[in-house]
């Protein structure tokens, strides 16, 4: 790996930034009566698009904002032009990665594929609420603006076409309620907020959502490991992979993701049992084998649309044989322009040869003479890896992240040495069943959980 490329500065990064920047503390204080200092912001948004298709409208947008005219219109066209400078940003890291790791570049997605048009009545009111967001401004929030929300995302959970956006704004009014009164607020996740509301209104235009037009895929999955993004009421498990095809094409990378609700009390390993039933990948993972596919539906995106019916299990697959033979020359997926942002980015590599820094509480690789930190806040309860293992690894496949300006190594396994033998531990060890006492412990604890809700459960609807 070309590590120094992952340190170098881009050039008209920190610009963009900047421009998205001011734009967000505009929106702290509200679009419906902006001050001089919030003009300034609007402004530097208009100028940091201007040599593209959305100059005009955006220019106008800014203008009729500063002087308190705007309209919805108004309010799409400056969501956009944030949403484009942060898919500049995306671009250029990815374009930076790509080099860093010598992998072929993803081809341009796919046409969107015809989709089932949804009731503008519901985009039209999800767009007034977040107009109304935008005017009031974090510091105006309350319970009464920030409830506007829910009657709009009863109506659209009826649509599955409609769940995307009803799930965006759901999380996002739950947010913002925690959070009310907004004037109160000391500090505020300004980002965040304004990536959530910038989202929320493209999502808004019809067809915005429309899915990427889906093909099949037919050979061999090679899994790396295991992502687990854990919520109090929901757990999904994202595993990364190669894709083989059988007609001997270019090797892809490629995603498979399974999600369940979950109560709070259902935590570490437990988690496997809400995930098992769904899809048989998570065995493969286990037991390290491969998965042999026949006409899987996946996205241009790489996204496998998971059927237990259309996977069989295959033959032995180490991960890190797969990492050191087949992941140098898998082409990574393209990405949806609507999808182009920083914190997507999550590359997976192999990294050996490196030094281990250890800080205490942080943990970094000296790769090639160039320091690169390690996330090991993102490694999962649900497994055996452990910060102690990833500090004393001689080897690592991670996911490559971008986050507070630096790249970040997120580990999905590690090989360190035991009795001068390589000993590999996975994040996504006991995903298809463990017999290591921990993880037995902790799924018992789960059963445990579950059975005494599924009880209580009954109980209420006797009543």
């Amino acid at each position: 790996m070309r590590a120094d490329l992952l340190t170098d500065a881009v050039e008209g990064f920190d610009e963009a930034l900047a421009a998205v920047d001011g734009f967000d503390q505009v929106l702290v204080g509200g679009l419906l009566r902006p001050q001089p200092a919030q003009a300034a912001g609007l402004a530097g948004l208009a100028d940091a698009v201007a040599g593209s298709p959305l100059a005009g409208r955006v220019a106008e947008a800014a203008e009729k904002t500063a002087a308190g005219a705007a309209d919805e219109d108004h309010f799409m066209a400056l969501a956009a032009a944030r949403t484009a400078l942060l898919g500049s940003v995306h671009d250029a890291l990815v374009a930076r990665v790509e080099d860093a790791v010598g992998r072929p570049r993803a081809e341009e997605p796919a046409a969107a594929a015809a989709g089932v048009e949804h009731p503008v009545n519901l985009l039209v009111a999800a767009r007034s609420w977040l107009c109304d967001l935008a005017r009031a401004g974090w510091q105006g929030i309350d319970h009464e603006l920030v409830g506007g929300a829910a009657p709009v995302v009863t109506a659209m959970l009826s649509e599955p076409g409609l769940r995307r956006l009803a799930a965006l704004l759901d999380g996002f009014a739950a947010e913002l309620a925690a959070s009310c009164p907004g004037a109160t607020l000391e500090r505020m996740p300004v980002r965040r907020w304004a990536d959530l509301w910038s989202r929320a209104m493209l999502l808004t235009l019809p067809g915005a959502d429309r899915a990427a037009a889906v093909a099949e895929a037919t050979g061999r999955l090679l899994p790396l490991g295991v992502d687990v993004h854990e919520h109090a009421t929901a757990v999904q498990a994202q595993v990364h992979a190669v894709f083989e095809p059988a007609d001997g094409g270019t090797p892809r990378l490629v995603r498979a993701s399974v999600s369940a609700p979950k109560p709070d009390t259902v935590v570490g390993a437990g988690l496997w049992q809400l995930l098992r039933p769904h899809m048989s990948l998570l065995a493969a993972v286990s037991e390290g084998r491969a998965m042999e596919l026949d006409a899987m539906p996946v996205t241009a995106e790489g996204d496998l649309i998971w059927d237990d019916a259309r996977a069989a299990l295959g033959e032995s697959a180490e991960p890190f044989t797969t990492a050191r033979v087949a992941l140098p020359t898998a082409a990574a997926a393209p990405v949806t322009p609507v999808d182009r942002h920083p914190t997507r980015i999550a590359v997976p590599v192999l990294l050996e040869g490196y030094a281990v820094e250890d800080e205490g509480e942080r943990v970094a690789f000296r790769v090639a003479g160039e320091r690169l930190a390690v996330d090991a806040g993102r490694v999962p309860a649900a497994g055996p890896l452990t910060a102690e293992a990833v500090a004393s690894s001689a080897a690592c496949i991670g996911l490559l992240r971008w986050d507070a300006g630096e790249f970040l190594v997120q580990p999905l396994a590690v090989e360190r040495t035991v009795r001068k033998k390589p000993v590999a531990v996975h994040a996504g060890a006991w995903a298809g069943g463990t017999a290591d006492k921990a993880g037995v412990r902790a799924e018992k604890a789960a059963t445990d959980a579950v059975t005494v809700l599924r009880e209580r459960a009954g109980r209420l609807l006797r009543k």
